[in-house]
Protein backbone atom coordinates (compact mmCIF):
# COMPACT_ATOMS: atom_id res chain seq x y z
CA UNK A 1 0.00 0.00 0.00
CA UNK A 2 1.64 3.37 -0.89
CA UNK A 3 1.76 6.08 2.06
CA UNK A 4 1.84 9.29 2.00
CA UNK A 5 5.19 10.86 2.60
CA UNK A 6 4.48 14.23 5.02
CA UNK A 7 7.09 16.79 4.17
CA UNK A 8 9.14 18.30 6.63
CA UNK A 9 9.08 21.98 8.42
CA UNK A 10 10.66 24.23 6.98
CA UNK A 11 11.49 28.03 7.94
CA UNK A 12 9.09 29.87 5.95
CA UNK A 13 9.60 33.25 8.29
CA UNK A 14 13.33 33.52 9.02
CA UNK A 15 12.99 36.88 10.08
CA UNK A 16 9.78 36.60 12.31
CA UNK A 17 8.80 37.72 15.76
CA UNK A 18 6.70 36.48 18.74
CA UNK A 19 4.69 39.16 21.73
CA UNK A 20 3.02 37.84 24.52
CA UNK A 21 0.58 40.79 24.70
CA UNK A 22 -0.08 41.70 28.31
CA UNK A 23 -1.91 44.73 30.22
CA UNK A 24 0.79 45.79 31.96
CA UNK A 25 4.19 44.55 30.37
CA UNK A 26 4.45 42.82 27.07
CA UNK A 27 7.25 40.10 26.29
CA UNK A 28 8.64 39.93 22.50
CA UNK A 29 10.92 37.09 21.48
CA UNK A 30 12.88 37.02 18.29
CA UNK A 31 15.22 34.45 16.84
CA UNK A 32 18.52 33.15 18.43
CA UNK A 33 21.63 35.17 17.43
CA UNK A 34 19.74 38.34 17.11
CA UNK A 35 20.58 40.15 20.06
CA UNK A 36 22.05 39.39 23.29
CA UNK A 37 18.75 38.93 24.78
CA UNK A 38 16.56 36.91 22.66
CA UNK A 39 13.39 37.59 24.75
CA UNK A 40 12.90 40.86 25.94
CA UNK A 41 9.98 42.65 28.40
CA UNK A 42 8.76 46.25 27.22
CA UNK A 43 6.26 48.49 28.91
CA UNK A 44 2.55 49.36 27.57
CA UNK A 45 3.58 53.16 27.22
CA UNK A 46 3.86 54.56 24.04
CA UNK A 47 7.38 55.23 24.24
CA UNK A 48 7.94 51.67 25.29
CA UNK A 49 6.33 50.55 21.73
CA UNK A 50 7.74 52.81 19.88
CA UNK A 51 11.22 51.17 21.73
CA UNK A 52 9.87 47.82 20.90
CA UNK A 53 9.67 48.78 17.53
CA UNK A 54 13.17 49.96 17.24
CA UNK A 55 14.42 47.01 18.68
CA UNK A 56 12.47 44.60 16.55
CA UNK A 57 13.69 46.45 13.34
CA UNK A 58 17.40 46.65 14.71
CA UNK A 59 17.08 42.65 15.07
CA UNK A 60 16.25 42.54 11.37
CA UNK A 61 12.15 41.14 11.84
CA UNK A 62 10.02 41.84 9.08
CA UNK A 63 6.79 40.07 10.57
CA UNK A 64 5.52 39.65 14.34
CA UNK A 65 2.57 37.23 15.35
CA UNK A 66 0.46 38.87 18.23
CA UNK A 67 -2.19 36.93 20.17
CA UNK A 68 -5.57 38.93 20.17
CA UNK A 69 -5.56 39.59 24.11
CA UNK A 70 -8.96 42.12 25.03
CA UNK A 71 -8.02 45.26 23.09
CA UNK A 72 -4.11 45.45 24.55
CA UNK A 73 -3.01 44.45 21.24
CA UNK A 74 -4.38 47.34 19.40
CA UNK A 75 -1.79 50.02 20.11
CA UNK A 76 0.62 47.56 19.83
CA UNK A 77 -0.28 46.49 16.45
CA UNK A 78 -0.90 50.19 15.16
CA UNK A 79 2.87 51.38 16.56
CA UNK A 80 4.47 47.88 14.57
CA UNK A 81 2.35 48.91 11.61
CA UNK A 82 3.61 52.42 11.03
CA UNK A 83 6.85 51.13 11.17
CA UNK A 84 6.19 48.75 8.35
CA UNK A 85 6.25 45.81 10.49
CA UNK A 86 3.81 43.24 8.66
CA UNK A 87 1.93 42.53 11.75
CA UNK A 88 -0.02 38.88 12.14
CA UNK A 89 -2.89 38.61 14.63
CA UNK A 90 -3.61 35.52 15.70
CA UNK A 91 -6.40 33.44 17.59
CA UNK A 92 -5.35 32.38 21.00
CA UNK A 93 -7.80 29.41 20.30
CA UNK A 94 -5.10 28.28 17.56
CA UNK A 95 -2.01 28.49 20.02
CA UNK A 96 -3.49 26.29 22.95
CA UNK A 97 -1.06 26.22 25.78
CA UNK A 98 1.13 23.06 25.79
CA UNK A 99 2.53 20.74 28.36
CA UNK A 100 5.71 22.82 29.71
CA UNK A 101 4.46 26.21 28.57
CA UNK A 102 3.58 28.21 32.07
CA UNK A 103 5.16 31.68 32.19
CA UNK A 104 5.00 34.42 29.40
CA UNK A 105 8.56 34.09 28.26
CA UNK A 106 8.13 30.83 26.72
CA UNK A 107 4.30 32.01 25.22
CA UNK A 108 6.29 34.48 23.50
CA UNK A 109 8.82 31.95 22.35
CA UNK A 110 6.63 29.59 21.36
CA UNK A 111 4.31 31.84 19.02
CA UNK A 112 8.07 33.19 17.51
CA UNK A 113 8.59 29.32 16.43
CA UNK A 114 5.03 29.27 15.02
CA UNK A 115 5.36 31.96 13.07
CA UNK A 116 8.43 30.89 12.10
CA UNK A 117 7.60 27.44 10.43
CA UNK A 118 4.27 29.47 8.95
CA UNK A 119 2.02 27.45 10.92
CA UNK A 120 -0.14 30.85 12.52
CA UNK A 121 -2.74 32.34 10.05
CA UNK A 122 -3.41 36.04 10.59
CA UNK A 123 -7.01 36.92 11.62
CA UNK A 124 -9.47 39.28 9.13
CA UNK A 125 -8.62 42.75 9.84
CA UNK A 126 -10.33 45.61 7.96
CA UNK A 127 -8.23 48.69 6.51
CA UNK A 128 -7.87 51.31 8.87
CA UNK A 129 -10.51 53.45 7.30
CA UNK A 130 -13.14 50.71 7.87
CA UNK A 131 -11.55 50.12 11.64
CA UNK A 132 -13.18 54.04 12.06
CA UNK A 133 -16.15 53.46 10.60
CA UNK A 134 -16.39 50.28 12.75
CA UNK A 135 -15.67 52.21 16.26
CA UNK A 136 -17.99 54.42 15.63
CA UNK A 137 -20.80 52.16 14.44
CA UNK A 138 -20.40 49.71 17.33
CA UNK A 139 -20.55 53.17 19.55
CA UNK A 140 -23.54 53.83 18.08
CA UNK A 141 -24.78 50.52 18.59
CA UNK A 142 -24.43 50.99 22.93
CA UNK A 143 -25.84 54.57 22.40
CA UNK A 144 -28.57 52.90 20.86
CA UNK A 145 -29.05 50.22 23.70
CA UNK A 146 -28.81 52.50 26.62
CA UNK A 147 -31.34 54.50 24.82
CA UNK A 148 -33.45 51.66 24.64
CA UNK A 149 -33.30 50.95 28.37
CA UNK A 150 -34.60 54.25 29.02
CA UNK A 151 -37.29 53.56 27.47
CA UNK A 152 -37.87 50.75 29.58
CA UNK A 153 -37.17 52.55 32.67
CA UNK A 154 -39.79 55.25 31.44
CA UNK A 155 -42.18 52.53 30.93
CA UNK A 156 -41.38 50.93 34.65
CA UNK A 157 -42.09 54.73 36.51
CA UNK A 158 -45.45 54.80 34.51
CA UNK A 159 -46.94 51.21 35.27
CA UNK A 160 -45.96 51.90 38.83
CA UNK A 161 -48.12 55.35 38.52
CA UNK A 162 -50.42 52.75 36.95
CA UNK A 163 -50.55 55.11 33.82
CA UNK A 164 -51.55 52.67 31.47
CA UNK A 165 -50.28 54.12 27.99
CA UNK A 166 -48.57 50.91 26.67
CA UNK A 167 -51.92 49.52 26.21
CA UNK A 168 -53.00 52.28 23.68
CA UNK A 169 -49.90 53.56 22.32
CA UNK A 170 -48.07 50.96 20.65
CA UNK A 171 -44.86 53.16 21.17
CA UNK A 172 -44.50 55.48 23.87
CA UNK A 173 -41.25 57.03 22.30
CA UNK A 174 -43.70 58.16 19.37
CA UNK A 175 -45.09 61.18 18.57
CA UNK A 176 -47.50 61.18 20.57
CA UNK A 177 -46.15 59.16 23.03
CA UNK A 178 -43.32 61.08 23.27
CA UNK A 179 -45.74 64.62 23.80
CA UNK A 180 -48.04 63.04 26.72
CA UNK A 181 -44.22 62.48 28.91
CA UNK A 182 -43.08 65.55 27.80
CA UNK A 183 -46.22 67.34 29.46
CA UNK A 184 -46.49 64.73 32.73
CA UNK A 185 -42.79 65.60 33.42
CA UNK A 186 -43.88 69.94 32.94
CA UNK A 187 -46.64 69.12 35.44
CA UNK A 188 -49.65 68.03 33.41
CA UNK A 189 -52.03 65.87 35.61
CA UNK A 190 -55.81 66.19 33.56
CA UNK A 191 -55.93 62.99 31.53
CA UNK A 192 -58.32 64.72 29.16
CA UNK A 193 -56.06 67.63 28.30
CA UNK A 194 -53.13 64.80 27.95
CA UNK A 195 -55.20 63.17 25.55
CA UNK A 196 -55.48 66.23 23.49
CA UNK A 197 -51.79 65.26 22.01
CA UNK A 198 -53.06 62.05 20.30
CA UNK A 199 -52.06 62.20 16.45
CA UNK A 200 -54.45 61.55 13.91
CA UNK A 201 -52.73 58.17 13.25
CA UNK A 202 -53.57 56.51 16.49
CA UNK A 203 -56.02 53.71 16.44
CA UNK A 204 -57.48 54.38 20.10
CA UNK A 205 -60.01 57.29 20.92
CA UNK A 206 -59.12 60.43 22.98
CA UNK A 207 -61.32 58.77 25.28
CA UNK A 208 -59.76 55.67 25.84
CA UNK A 209 -56.16 57.23 26.03
CA UNK A 210 -57.25 59.54 28.85
CA UNK A 211 -59.09 56.36 30.60
CA UNK A 212 -55.37 55.08 30.67
CA UNK A 213 -53.60 58.47 31.78
CA UNK A 214 -55.78 58.19 35.28
CA UNK A 215 -52.66 57.36 37.84
CA UNK A 216 -51.71 57.75 41.25
CA UNK A 217 -49.11 60.25 40.41
CA UNK A 218 -46.66 59.78 42.80
CA UNK A 219 -43.46 62.18 43.55
CA UNK A 220 -41.13 59.84 43.53
CA UNK A 221 -42.03 57.42 40.25
CA UNK A 222 -42.14 61.20 37.99
CA UNK A 223 -39.14 61.90 39.42
CA UNK A 224 -37.57 58.57 38.28
CA UNK A 225 -39.91 59.47 35.23
CA UNK A 226 -38.23 62.63 34.30
CA UNK A 227 -34.66 61.63 34.64
CA UNK A 228 -35.19 58.88 32.53
CA UNK A 229 -36.97 61.02 30.08
CA UNK A 230 -33.79 63.55 30.22
CA UNK A 231 -31.22 60.79 29.52
CA UNK A 232 -33.21 59.35 26.49
CA UNK A 233 -33.10 62.90 25.20
CA UNK A 234 -29.17 62.92 25.53
CA UNK A 235 -28.86 59.43 24.05
CA UNK A 236 -30.74 60.44 21.25
CA UNK A 237 -28.46 63.32 20.79
CA UNK A 238 -25.73 61.16 20.87
CA UNK A 239 -27.07 59.23 18.13
CA UNK A 240 -27.83 61.68 15.97
CA UNK A 241 -23.69 63.67 16.88
CA UNK A 242 -23.16 59.36 15.77
CA UNK A 243 -24.86 59.31 12.42
CA UNK A 244 -22.85 63.32 11.68
CA UNK A 245 -19.68 61.20 12.37
CA UNK A 246 -20.59 57.94 10.29
CA UNK A 247 -21.70 60.47 7.07
CA UNK A 248 -18.49 62.27 7.42
CA UNK A 249 -16.60 58.95 7.52
CA UNK A 250 -17.92 57.76 4.74
CA UNK A 251 -17.86 60.51 2.24
CA UNK A 252 -14.20 59.58 1.05
CA UNK A 253 -15.20 56.78 0.06
CA UNK A 254 -17.81 57.39 -2.19
CA UNK A 255 -18.00 57.57 -5.54
CA UNK A 256 -20.29 59.57 -7.17
CA UNK A 257 -19.92 57.79 -10.63
CA UNK A 258 -21.07 54.30 -9.25
CA UNK A 259 -22.73 52.55 -11.73
CA UNK A 260 -24.63 50.28 -9.35
CA UNK A 261 -28.57 50.52 -10.26
CA UNK A 262 -30.47 51.80 -8.06
CA UNK A 263 -33.44 50.27 -7.01
CA UNK A 264 -36.47 50.04 -4.87
CA UNK A 265 -35.47 51.75 -1.15
CA UNK A 266 -36.21 49.78 1.94
CA UNK A 267 -36.16 51.16 5.18
CA UNK A 268 -33.91 50.55 7.78
CA UNK A 269 -36.81 51.21 10.71
CA UNK A 270 -36.41 54.24 13.43
CA UNK A 271 -33.18 53.34 14.36
CA UNK A 272 -31.42 53.74 10.91
CA UNK A 273 -28.91 56.80 10.78
CA UNK A 274 -30.44 60.37 10.23
CA UNK A 275 -28.74 60.56 6.58
CA UNK A 276 -29.09 58.85 3.05
CA UNK A 277 -27.50 55.67 3.92
CA UNK A 278 -28.41 53.43 0.89
CA UNK A 279 -27.03 56.12 -1.19
CA UNK A 280 -23.80 56.11 0.59
CA UNK A 281 -23.42 52.46 0.35
CA UNK A 282 -23.93 52.25 -3.11
CA UNK A 283 -21.79 54.64 -4.36
CA UNK A 284 -19.28 53.65 -1.68
CA UNK A 285 -19.72 49.45 -2.60
CA UNK A 286 -20.44 49.95 -6.25
CA UNK A 287 -23.22 47.51 -5.60
CA UNK A 288 -26.20 47.88 -3.88
CA UNK A 289 -26.61 45.51 -1.09
CA UNK A 290 -30.17 46.02 -0.37
CA UNK A 291 -31.44 44.47 -3.49
CA UNK A 292 -31.33 41.45 -1.76
CA UNK A 293 -34.09 40.33 -0.08
CA UNK A 294 -34.05 41.05 3.70
CA UNK A 295 -32.00 43.08 3.43
CA UNK A 296 -32.26 46.43 4.30
CA UNK A 297 -30.31 49.49 5.02
CA UNK A 298 -28.79 48.92 8.72
CA UNK A 299 -28.04 45.28 7.47
CA UNK A 300 -26.32 46.75 4.69
CA UNK A 301 -24.58 49.10 7.23
CA UNK A 302 -23.63 46.70 9.36
CA UNK A 303 -22.12 44.48 7.02
CA UNK A 304 -19.99 47.10 5.16
CA UNK A 305 -18.40 48.79 8.45
CA UNK A 306 -17.35 45.32 10.09
CA UNK A 307 -16.17 44.53 6.75
CA UNK A 308 -15.50 47.17 3.99
CA UNK A 309 -15.68 46.36 0.51
CA UNK A 310 -12.33 44.29 -0.15
CA UNK A 311 -13.41 40.29 0.67
CA UNK A 312 -9.79 39.34 -1.20
CA UNK A 313 -8.71 37.93 1.99
CA UNK A 314 -11.14 35.35 1.87
CA UNK A 315 -10.32 32.37 -0.59
CA UNK A 316 -13.62 31.88 -1.65
CA UNK A 317 -17.48 32.17 -0.73
CA UNK A 318 -16.93 29.04 1.54
CA UNK A 319 -14.10 30.62 3.42
CA UNK A 320 -16.42 33.68 3.85
CA UNK A 321 -18.78 31.72 5.22
CA UNK A 322 -16.61 29.18 7.89
CA UNK A 323 -15.29 32.80 8.91
CA UNK A 324 -18.50 33.94 9.95
CA UNK A 325 -19.90 30.71 11.21
CA UNK A 326 -22.46 29.95 9.29
CA UNK A 327 -21.16 26.59 7.33
CA UNK A 328 -22.23 23.18 8.38
CA UNK A 329 -20.02 21.58 10.71
CA UNK A 330 -17.66 18.79 10.10
CA UNK A 331 -16.76 16.85 13.15
CA UNK A 332 -15.82 13.26 11.70
CA UNK A 333 -14.03 10.78 14.03
CA UNK A 334 -13.69 7.56 12.71
CA UNK A 335 -15.16 7.80 9.29
CA UNK A 336 -18.67 8.61 11.02
CA UNK A 337 -19.88 12.07 10.72
CA UNK A 338 -20.34 13.09 14.91
CA UNK A 339 -22.13 16.72 14.52
CA UNK A 340 -23.56 19.01 11.19
CA UNK A 341 -23.72 21.80 13.79
CA UNK A 342 -22.80 25.43 12.88
CA UNK A 343 -19.72 26.65 15.33
CA UNK A 344 -20.29 29.45 17.84
CA UNK A 345 -19.19 32.37 17.05
CA UNK A 346 -19.73 35.76 18.28
CA UNK A 347 -19.24 37.55 14.91
CA UNK A 348 -21.57 40.65 14.17
CA UNK A 349 -22.10 40.42 10.43
CA UNK A 350 -23.04 36.86 11.34
CA UNK A 351 -26.14 38.04 13.54
CA UNK A 352 -27.03 40.63 11.26
CA UNK A 353 -27.58 37.97 8.96
CA UNK A 354 -29.50 36.07 10.80
CA UNK A 355 -31.93 38.68 11.54
CA UNK A 356 -32.28 39.88 7.80
CA UNK A 357 -32.86 36.13 7.37
CA UNK A 358 -35.52 35.43 10.17
CA UNK A 359 -37.45 38.44 8.54
CA UNK A 360 -38.12 36.74 5.04
CA UNK A 361 -40.66 34.35 7.00
CA UNK A 362 -43.15 36.57 5.11
CA UNK A 363 -41.72 37.11 1.58
CA UNK A 364 -43.14 36.47 -1.53
CA UNK A 365 -39.44 36.20 -3.48
CA UNK A 366 -37.21 33.13 -3.86
CA UNK A 367 -35.14 33.81 -0.23
CA UNK A 368 -39.20 33.72 1.57
CA UNK A 369 -39.74 30.54 -0.80
CA UNK A 370 -36.40 29.18 0.17
CA UNK A 371 -36.73 29.87 3.72
CA UNK A 372 -40.27 28.42 4.48
CA UNK A 373 -39.20 25.09 2.63
CA UNK A 374 -36.35 24.87 4.84
CA UNK A 375 -38.24 25.97 8.05
CA UNK A 376 -40.23 22.73 7.78
CA UNK A 377 -37.92 20.50 7.24
CA UNK A 378 -35.87 21.40 9.95
CA UNK A 379 -37.30 23.48 11.99
CA UNK A 380 -36.83 27.34 12.44
CA UNK A 381 -33.83 27.35 14.01
CA UNK A 382 -31.81 25.54 11.07
CA UNK A 383 -33.87 27.41 8.51
CA UNK A 384 -32.29 30.77 10.04
CA UNK A 385 -28.69 29.74 9.60
CA UNK A 386 -29.14 28.20 6.13
CA UNK A 387 -30.96 31.18 4.84
CA UNK A 388 -28.08 33.89 6.39
CA UNK A 389 -25.41 31.36 4.58
CA UNK A 390 -27.39 32.05 1.75
CA UNK A 391 -27.38 35.71 1.81
CA UNK A 392 -23.66 35.60 2.80
CA UNK A 393 -22.88 33.78 -0.43
CA UNK A 394 -25.10 36.00 -2.53
CA UNK A 395 -23.17 39.51 -0.39
CA UNK A 396 -19.69 37.96 -1.19
CA UNK A 397 -20.61 37.58 -4.97
CA UNK A 398 -21.99 40.89 -5.25
CA UNK A 399 -18.74 42.53 -3.38
CA UNK A 400 -15.96 40.60 -5.23
CA UNK A 401 -17.49 40.41 -8.81
CA UNK A 402 -19.74 43.56 -8.43
CA UNK A 403 -22.60 41.90 -9.95
CA UNK A 404 -26.44 43.31 -9.40
CA UNK A 405 -28.62 41.04 -7.76
CA UNK A 406 -31.73 39.68 -9.99
CA UNK A 407 -34.39 38.92 -7.53
CA UNK A 408 -35.71 36.04 -7.54
CA UNK A 409 -39.92 35.91 -7.66
CA UNK A 410 -41.58 32.98 -5.44
CA UNK A 411 -43.00 31.04 -8.44
CA UNK A 412 -39.40 30.96 -10.34
CA UNK A 413 -37.89 29.79 -6.83
CA UNK A 414 -40.80 26.93 -7.33
CA UNK A 415 -40.34 26.05 -11.05
CA UNK A 416 -36.72 25.66 -10.06
CA UNK A 417 -37.70 23.49 -6.97
CA UNK A 418 -39.78 21.15 -8.94
CA UNK A 419 -37.29 20.79 -12.17
CA UNK A 420 -35.00 19.49 -9.92
CA UNK A 421 -37.26 17.45 -7.70
CA UNK A 422 -38.16 15.69 -10.95
CA UNK A 423 -34.44 15.23 -12.56
CA UNK A 424 -33.33 13.55 -9.35
CA UNK A 425 -36.74 11.39 -9.41
CA UNK A 426 -35.81 10.50 -13.17
CA UNK A 427 -32.10 9.41 -12.22
CA UNK A 428 -33.65 8.04 -9.11
CA UNK A 429 -35.80 5.41 -10.50
CA UNK A 430 -33.55 4.89 -14.33
CA UNK A 431 -31.10 3.28 -11.58
CA UNK A 432 -33.41 1.27 -10.04
CA UNK A 433 -34.68 0.01 -13.75
CA UNK A 434 -37.73 1.81 -13.76
CA UNK A 435 -39.32 4.65 -16.03
CA UNK A 436 -41.57 7.60 -14.48
CA UNK A 437 -44.74 8.03 -16.07
CA UNK A 438 -46.76 11.43 -16.10
CA UNK A 439 -50.12 10.94 -14.92
CA UNK A 440 -52.65 12.32 -17.71
CA UNK A 441 -54.34 15.19 -15.90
Amino acid sequence: MAMRVTKALNIQHPNAAGIDIGGGSHFVAVPPGRAELSVREFGCYTEDLNAMAAWLLECGVTVAALESTGVYWVPVFEVLESYGIAVMLVNAHSVKNVSGRKSDVLDCQWLQQLMGYGLLGAAFRPPADVCALRAVSRQRDMLLQEQARCVQRMQKAMTQMNLQLTHVVSDITGLTGLKIIRAIVAGERSPEVLAKHRNYRIKATEAEIAKSLEGTWKGEHLFCLSQALSLYDTYRGLVAEADAKLDALIAPMRNPQSQAAKGKAKRGGKNAPDFDVRDALREWAGVDLTQIGGIDVCTALKVLVELGTDLSKFKTAKHFCSWLGLCPGTRISGGKRLSGATKRIPNRVARALKLAAQGLHRSQYGLGAYYRRTAARLGKGKAITATAHKLARLIYAMLTDGAEYVQQSQAEYEAKFQDRTLKFLQQKAKSLGFDLVPQAV
